[in-house]
């Protein structure tokens, strides 16, 4: 080859992007993460894609699974990080006695749907799991043993596991009908009726 004869490029290698190229450097787990929570907040599971997630993250697809694994991974860590409020629930229990545990959970678990900043992204997750199986998988792993598991372990009664899964569902439910569904007139009636009367179910699957 003469030294006036363009030279071709070298090969590009396989696995993980050099830096430069992918969009890596600080920061970048984290964009990625942010972007992949907004993606299945708007699309859902099914219409998510890792291509999508990386150009909101303003990487190369290659570092989003290096960082998180393949779709359901990246489902995984988006749905932790917007689950993570309700994750706090177990320690709900410690804060007084048995005689007002249902309140109390109530009051926590629902208020993190009441909250705006929380609401969308928690009705992206459970309307990606009611709709694809591997997102119902890794939200169903998710509340058994991220949340479920710990609150039966501080509840020191016979079959604390089936109590504990009997509140959630009444809990999951009455989110479900008022923020999803938005069933009348449970979607528009004051927090605190809803905790009112929700809670009284909630003691009896937990204590009665």
């Amino acid at each position: 080859m003469s030294p006036s004869e363009p030279q071709s490029p070298p090969p590009r290698r396989r696995g993980r992007p050099p830096r430069a190229e992918a969009g890596d450097g600080p920061g970048a787990r984290e964009r990625i993460a942010a972007a992949a929570r907004a993606e299945f907040a708007e699309r859902g599971y099914d219409g998510a894609s890792i291509r999508a997630i990386a150009k909101g993250a303003g990487v190369d697809p290659a570092l989003v699974h290096h960082y998180f694994g393949p779709k359901e991974r990246v489902f995984a860590a988006a749905v932790e990080l917007d689950f993570a409020p309700a994750l706090a629930a177990p320690g709900v229990l410690l804060e007084g006695g048995p005689q007002d545990v249902g309140e109390r959970l109530t009051r926590f678990v629902l208020g993190v749907w009441e909250d705006p900043a929380t609401r969308e992204q928690l009705r992206a997750i459970v309307r990606s799991a009611v709709a694809n199986e591997a997102a119902a998988t890794v939200f169903r792993e998710l509340v058994t043993e991220r949340l479920m598991l710990p609150v039966a372990g501080r509840l020191g009664v016979p079959d604390a596991r089936l109590r504990a899964e009997l509140a959630a569902a009444q809990l999951v439910g009455v989110a479900m009908l008022r923020h999803v569904i938005k069933v009348e007139p449970l979607a528009s009636v004051d927090f605190e009726d809803v905790v009112a009367r929700a809670a009284a179910a909630v003691q009896a699957h937990l204590t009665g």
